[in-house]
Order: C-alpha cells, then sequence, then structure tokens
C-alpha cells in the first residue's frame, strides 16, 4: 500500500540552465498531458456518479425505491463526498495533485462495482448502496480540487478562468455522457437490466485511472521548467510570497488562508445555496419531468442530458468573461444567478416538452457560471500551496449542506413537506427560488472583496512601473 502511496508524491526538479523563452516553447506538451488526465479523469468520474441520476426511474420501477430511498442513498454519497474534500484535499496539498485524481478514480469505480452488486429493495440492500455509494463519493472528493491545484499550477492568472472554465466542461462532458454510456451498457451488455448502468461505467473508470497515471505532472517545476509566473513574466502573488517567505506550514496556511479568510467562508455559504438549485435541478428534473409533466421517461432524460449540454456550452463562456472583466469572477456570477431565478420560472411552469428542454438547456447553460466562477474566486484569495483544501473546504459545505438538501430535503418537500407554507413540488421551487437569492447577496459581498483586492494590486503595479521609470 505504502509503495502505491508513492506515485502521489510530489517531483520538484532543480529549474534548467536555459532562457526563458526556450523554457516557455517546452512547457505547452507536459501541461496538454496533464491537463487532459486531470479533464478526462474528472469526466470519467461523472460517469460513475451521473447514471444513479439516469438510472432513478428504473430502480423505482424495479426495486420499489421511494424518493425518499433515493435520497438517502444520494445522502450518503454527499456526507462522504462532503467529509472527503476537506480530509483528503487537506492531504492532497504539498502531494503530487495530478496524480491524486486518477489514483482517487480507481477506488471510486471499484466501489461503484461493489454497489451495483447491493441492489435491490431490502433495508440491507439500501443500507448497502448507501456504504458503496458514499465510499465511491468520499474517494471522487478530491477530483475537483486536485484540478483546481494542478491547472493553477500550470497556468498564467490572466488566462485562468479560460483554462478552469474548459476543463470545468468536464463536468458536463461526463454528465451529457452519462445516460448514454448508462443505457449502453444497460441494453447491450445487460439484457435491459439496471445494474449495466453501474457496471459498465465503473469499467471504464477503472481503465481511464490507470492509464492516466502514466502521463503529466502537477506543475512545471516537476520537469525543471520553473514556476508558472517566471515562465509568462507574471508577479508572483502577496498570498505566495507570504506563503514562502514566512515558511508556512500546512496546518499555519490553513489556519491563516482558511479558517481566518472571510472571503473564503462567504464563498463557502454561497456554494452551499449554488449547490441546492444545481443539485435541486439535476437530481430531480427527470422526476419532475416524469410525474408532474407527463412527459415521457426518453424526454425526461434526455432533459436531463440537455442540462449538461447547457453548461456545456456556458461554462467556457463565463470563465471567458471573467478574465475579459479582469478577475472580476464574483460579478460575473451575479449576473449568470439573477438570470437564473427567472429562468426557473419557465422550468417549472412548463406547458409542452420544447419547453421544458429549453429551460433546462438555459438553466445548464447559467448554473455552471457560478459553478466555476466560485472556485475560481477561491484561487485569488489562497497561495498555491492551499489550492486544494481551499477549494475543498467549499465543497465540504456544498455537499454537506447544499447537495444532502437538495438530494434529501427536496424529496422530503415534494413528498410532502411543507416549506415557506407550501408543499409537494411548490415548495420544492420555493426552495430553489430562495436559494438562488440568497447566493445572489454573498456573491455580491465578495465582488467588493475582489474589486479592492484588484484595485490595490493595480496600484502597486503602477508604483512599481513608476519606481522603475525614475531609475
Amino acid at each position: 500500500m505504502f509503495k502505491m502511496l508513492k506515485v502521489l508524491e510530489q517531483v520538484r526538479k532543480p529549474t534548467m540552465d536555459l532562457p526563458v523563452e526556450v523554457r516557455r516553447k517546452m512547457w505547452f506538451k507536459p501541461f496538454i498531458q496533464s491537463y487532459l488526465v486531470v479533464f478526462i479523469g474528472y469526466m470519467a468520474m461523472y460517469l460513475t456518479r451521473k447514471n444513479f441520476n439516469v438510472a432513478q426511474n428504473d430502480m423505482i420501477d424495479t426495486y420499489g425505491l421511494s424518493m425518499t430511498d433515493l435520497g438517502l442513498i444520494g445522502l450518503g454519497f454527499s456526507i462522504a463526498y462532503g467529509i472527503g474534500k476537506t480530509v483528503v484535499s487537506y492531504y492532497a496539498d504539498g502531494k503530487n495533485t495530478k496524480q491524486f485524481l486518477p489514483f482517487m478514480l480507481i477506488l471510486s469505480g471499484i466501489m461503484m462495482i461493489g454497489f451495483s452488486m447491493s441492489l435491490g429493495g431490502s433495508s440491507i440492500s439500501i443500507f448497502l448502496m448507501m456504504a458503496f455509494y458514499g465510499l465511491s463519493g468520499f474517494f471522487q472528493s478530491t477530483g475537483g480540487p486536485s484540478s483546481y491545484s494542478t491547472i493553477t499550477k500550470w497556468t498564467p492568472r490572466n488566462k485562468r478562468g479560460s483554462y478552469l472554465g474548459l476543463w470545468n466542461m468536464s463536468h458536463n462532458v461526463g454528465g451529457a455522457a452519462a445516460a448514454g454510456v448508462a443505457l449502453f451498457g444497460s441494453h447491450y451488455l445487460f439484457g435491459g437490466h439496471v445494474i449495466g448502468m453501474f457496471i459498465f461505467p465503473a469499467v471504464i473508470a477503472i481503465i481511464v485511472g490507470f492509464i492516466g497515471l502514466r502521463f503529466g505532472n502537477d506543475s512545471p517545476e516537476a520537469y525543471g521548467l520553473g514556476p508558472v509566473e517566471e515562465l509568462f513574466g507574471e508577479e508572483i502573488s502577496d498570498e505566495d510570497i507570504d506563503a514562502e517567505k514566512n515558511e508556512m506550514s500546512k496546518k499555519e496556511l490553513f489556519v491563516k488562508y482558511i479558517l481566518k479568510n472571510k472571503v473564503i467562508w462567504l464563498l463557502c455559504f454561497a456554494n452551499i445555496f449554488l449547490y441546492i438549485v444545481r443539485i435541486g435541478i439535476d437530481q430531480w428534473s427527470s422526476v419532475y419531468a416524469y410525474q408532474v409533466l407527463g412527459m415521457s421517461k426518453e424526454t425526461a432524460i434526455t432533459g436531463f442530458t440537455l442540462f449538461e449540454v447547457g453548461a456545456l456550452v456556458g461554462t467556457l463562456m463565463w470563465g471567458y468573461l471573467s478574465d475579459l472583466a479582469n478577475g472580476r469572477r464574483a460579478l460575473v456570477a451575479c449576473v449568470s444567478l439573477v438570470l437564473i431565478v427567472f429562468t426557473l420560472e419557465f422550468y417549472q411552469h412548463a406547458t409542452n416538452e420544447y419547453m421544458y428542454l429549453g429551460s433546462l438547456f438555459v438553466l445548464g447553460f447559467l448554473v455552471f457560471g457560478p459553478q466555476l466562477l466560485i472556485g475560481v474566486a477561491a484561487v485569488g484569495f489562497v497561495p498555491k500551496k492551499a489550492i486544494s483544501v481551499a477549494d475543498g473546504v467549499k465543497g465540504t459545505f456544498a455537499y454537506l449542506i447544499g447537495d444532502s438538501f437538495a438530494k434529501l430535503g427536496l424529496g422530503l418537500i415534494a413528498d410532502g413537506t411543507p416549506i415557506f407554507g407550501l408543499t409537494g413540488w411548490a415548495g420544492t421551487f420555493a426552495a430553489l427560488n430562495a436559494s438562488a437569492v440568497i447566493c445572489i447577496a454573498l456573491m455580491v459581498c465578495v465582488a467588493i472583496a475582489e474589486e479592492n483586492k484588484i484595485r490595490r494590486e493595480k496600484r502597486i503595479q503602477r508604483n512599481l512601473y513608476t519606481a522603475k521609470e525614475v531609475l
């Protein structure tokens, strides 16, 4: 086991005695290898996660599960995933974050094979499904934080939103492909049985994980190319200077830049409410369409897929827009959140198939904007050595509270538990709208802090430029 963990150790080589222009030309090949590993690896994680959403109606029909049963199984994933976001990501900082993703993908795939073997309608089966799905979530938890850390170490700040936006599409490629992969496994390999929706994606994940361990690394320093700031002529951030100058330990970084960082806490709470919206749509759209809007199962699954396709189109655009806005990630996120509130009305009151499918496409386009930008905003307020845990902590809040409420809480509301004096799906949509509004208020606060930071950095750059002219 300890020999296996050696693949997670960080490698740093002395910078080559070559001009920076030469090293910059050598940057692309190892970067794209590393980038593809975290992109394809995270995409594969979604194949073994979103197949559960696709399989829900079949699990209800085959095993007689209720929406509350499905919510409990999803809750097991959310709790384990949320805890792992901080625990595993804390361990990952200072390690080879690029290797973490494929390694954990393999373990997650093994757990999903166990999940498929435990399918059933008894209380024991539900317990086993919660356990295996939860362990799969724990192993997947560091996928996003490790990707953020790896990409940030490789890319210049002025293009970070675009690169992370492009990577963020892996959510959507995986989510959109999940239905097709799951249905293929079921219909062509397991005679139409729901078990194929879980085994086939798990096997793909394990294969992708082993291939991913062989390519790329977590930073240009691992190849002797030097830090990315040197390669692209950028100033080292105040946070990185502070961490290096004071030789801060992992614990000290965690206390100063996470526990005592007001902006990170704002982003944590914003992420909670965003996840209620995102997972609330993602988790229950196929059930809502089938049971309330009277759509066919095929149309319901198409809507689920279009939600991911919309996100695929939107996620890159929102990251690029935040780069054009000179790093004002929170401000751009607020624009998207306001549009979400209006689009939810069209989704709730869809009167035909086209209105339902169109609203889900637009919601996917909008929701993954703030999904991306909350993470990119967090990166700007911490040093590189704390990126994984910073992204992990906000993920912990999102999954332990936001995701759990979206899966179990909204399921209970849909089953008749009142909220705001409303029950059923009317209460569910009231919760979604309230969550979006609260998220807007929190992101406005982050936007103010972000603006102050941008202006402060510009003043410092102007002063340095003036000092150089004087000299």
